[in-house]
């Protein structure tokens, strides 16, 4: 069985951050804290790893992960383009729960499946997988769940479902405790804003969570559906 790290104690924190990057860098799947939920992390840059995850999950490529990413900077080497209205966004919920889909520059060396050229991109407000991500680059990351279960908000739940698919579980207690008033495993809030780039185009809110929509509309304004 895989083993779960609790990082509250510096010893195990050290060693699971250690087999963690080393077990990523090997292609292999790690479930990792966030702000939101727990999250199943491969290398995006890696097209096996990345395979691996969705077969972990029961996905297919029709559902490609989003990307986590260590810092806003991150964002321009990633996206072709990106509105003055997604800075506004950024620079008030990153970290946080809230990502982002733009246009993914066409020189990116990877294959997170069926993806019509687009990448959702995220700055997660966790210690421990900034930390991570600091190191490793983006990570390809979906929720730490079967599909069709719901999202785990522990490392327990993670394993319970995962299992061996799984080398490195890292527990940080119970995610979603950022957002006292979102439902229990809620996401994070996922908007479209390629429409964006186009002049008379607007920013879509593909699924609603953690951040509101009214909040979300109070920065965008009427570019937002």
């Amino acid at each position: 069985m895989a083993p779960i790290y609790d990082c509250s104690i510096d010893t195990e924190l050290l060693t699971g951050m250690r087999l963690a990057r080393s077990a990523i860098g090997r292609g292999q799947l790690v479930v990792v804290p966030t702000d939101t939920v727990y999250g199943v992390a491969a290398d995006a840059f890696q097209p096996k790893a990345v395979a691996r995850l969705l077969a972990a999950k029961g996905r297919g490529r029709q559902s490609p992960p989003p990307v986590l990413i260590p810092g806003i900077p991150t964002l321009d080497a990633l996206a072709d383009g990106v509105p003055d209205e997604v800075r506004a966004l950024v620079a008030a919920f990153w970290p946080g729960g809230l990502t982002v889909i733009l246009p993914a520059r066409a020189s990116l060396n990877w294959d997170l499946g069926d993806t019509n050229g687009t990448v959702a991109v995220r700055m997660p407000s966790n210690r421990v997988v900034l930390e991570i991500l600091s190191e490793t680059g983006p990570l390809a990351v979906s929720s730490a769940n079967l599909t069709g279960q719901p999202a785990a908000m522990t490392a327990q739940e993670a394993e319970g479902m995962l299992g061996d698919s799984v080398a490195v579980y890292l527990d940080d207690g119970a995610a979603g405790t950022d957002y006292p008033g979102a439902a229990a495993a809620t996401g994070s809030t996922i908007v479209d804003a390629t429409g964006l780039l186009r002049p008379d185009g607007k920013l879509r809110i593909v699924r609603s969570g953690v951040i509101s929509d009214a909040a979300i509309r109070e920065i965008v304004g009427d570019r937002c559906e």
